[in-house]
């Protein structure tokens, strides 16, 4: 029992690592268009709902991926709440790409300036953010500030809300499922 505690306790307290940000490289030659979407409330039904998955969102984002757009994940999700996120995101079948998990107390206390931050080093490296998801209002003001056409910004409704927060959208969505119609429709990233 002694050693399994120990144990116990150091796999415990790895699951609760703060995550790395990921380096931006550039995108590949013909490929830079990217679809970037919010974690919490957004691929998961509620922000207090981390470990549930919203029906439909991976196959959603396999779509765009499909067509061969790149998806980058931003969260200001806190620290103790970070470390299991790369491994959800398998678990749920998301498509490979980026995370971006804030990493200090500030980040965390403005999420839009994080957000926004984040884009404005995706298009400095040449990339083409051409539709983004998200939740909460902050969501919603990041993408408006880093030049997001309003027609390519989603909301996801929030399950503990009747509406979606307020903010410059194209549409509230109720979930990812009724949406599929749309990302089949959009056209191929290619150049």
């Amino acid at each position: 029992m002694r050693i399994l505690l120990p144990l116990l306790v150091s796999a415990l307290l790895a699951s609760c690592a703060q995550l790395p940000q990921a380096p931006i490289p550039a995108p590949p030659p013909g490929q830079d268009k990217l679809v970037v979407v919010d974690i919490d409330g957004t691929l998961t039904p509620d922000v207090m709902a981390t470990n549930e998955v919203r029906p439909g969102a991976a196959q959603a984002l396999q779509a765009y991926v499909d067509k061969g757009y790149s998806v980058a994940y931003v969260t200001t999700r806190w620290p103790i709440a970070q470390g299991g996120l790369p491994a959800w995101l398998v678990d749920n079948h998301f498509p490979a790409g980026l995370l971006h998990p804030a990493q200090t107390s500030q980040e965390r206390d403005d999420p839009a300036g994080y957000k926004e931050t984040i884009l404005l080093a995706y298009q400095n490296q040449g990339w083409n953010i051409a539709y983004a998801y998200g939740d909460s209002s902050t969501d919603f003001l990041a993408y408006n500030k880093a030049g997001v056409p309003r027609g390519h910004i989603f909301a996801l409704k929030r399950r503990s809300e009747e509406k979606c927060l307020p903010g410059d959208y194209q549409t509230c969505l109720n979930g990812w499922e009724e949406h599929m119609g749309y990302v089949m429709s959009v056209p191929p990233a290619a150049k």
